[in-house]
């Protein structure tokens, strides 16, 4: 098969999956926009809770009561579709990849739409709870916190996904490792800038207040040594192995049978 000809079934192939990824996020949508009202009053109750008696949440444009409670069913639809969305990208790499690189993609493919989930789910129940009392303590008596919906949506948005990414350093600093663009040693040297970098991270990316800046900079510190604890795990067990086993013969001849045989399917 000519270059042009792999191109154009590469796009045929793409064509495809991108069909099949909205198709899926359009079947997730239809059920969440039903429910879209219950939705946004479950992502709002943190707020809701630490309110003042009377207090309440306001829209300040015309469509806005409208547009949010969608973009929250939105959200959750792209949550409830998200292995079906992993499944059809691996579908669509996995035959340009060698052996050892399925072995670690689909791991860490999973592992990292996990610890996203963990991320949104700890700023949810912990870290917003925390902020909304914190705030409402401060307000003065005679101010009525009344939030707009939309800017709350776009707050919590970005708390969701500062701690979602947050809880995504394991699998950075394993694949760092892995791919030998930095070693463990170098990473246990410089786990002091780390931590300072964790606070500027958690000044920049959370509310002014102490509390929300702690409760980032702290777990991404944290998360930072359990992955050096991961890869240098990891490392040791497979030098163990190499050590035990000793060379493993045609290892280059296999990973070229693999692509090889992901060509043959796309020909086919």
């Amino acid at each position: 098969m000519s270059t042009e000809g792999t191109f154009i079934s590469h796009l045929l192939e793409l064509r495809t999956r991108l069909i099949r990824i909205l198709g899926g996020l359009m079947l997730g949508f239809l059920p969440c926009a039903y429910f879209a009202r219950e939705l946004y009053n479950l992502l709002a109750q943190p707020l809701l809770e630490k309110l003042p008696q009377g207090g309440q949440m306001i829209a300040t444009e015309v469509t806005t009561p409208f547009f949010v409670p969608m973009k929250v069913a939105m959200m959750m639809a792209f949550l409830i579709t998200l292995p079906h969305t992993l499944y059809q990208v691996w579908a669509f790499v996995a035959p340009g990849l060698y052996t050892h690189e399925k072995r670690l993609a689909l791991p860490l493919v999973f592992t990292s739409s996990l610890l996203f989930l963990f991320g949104m789910s700890f700023a949810y129940f912990a870290v917003l709870p925390l902020v909304f009392e914190f705030i409402t303590f401060i307000a003065p008596d005679d101010v009525a916190v009344m939030t707009d919906i939309d800017k709350y949506l776009s707050f919590v948005l970005s708390m969701f996904l500062a701690f979602g990414f947050t809880f995504e350093v394991p699998v950075f600093v394993m694949v760092c490792v892995r791919t030998g663009i930095i070693s463990v040693e170098k990473l246990r040297e410089i786990r002091h800038y780390v931590l300072v970098g964790a606070f500027v991270i958690g000044a920049i990316f959370t509310p002014p207040d102490v509390i929300s800046q702690f409760l980032l900079a702290v777990p991404l510190y944290l998360l930072y040594e359990l992955g050096i604890f991961i890869a240098a795990y990891t490392l040791k067990q497979r030098n163990n192995s190499a050590n035990n086993s000793g060379p493993v013969p045609h290892s280059e001849d296999e990973d070229k049978e693999s692509k090889e045989s992901g060509t043959n399917k796309e020909k086919n």
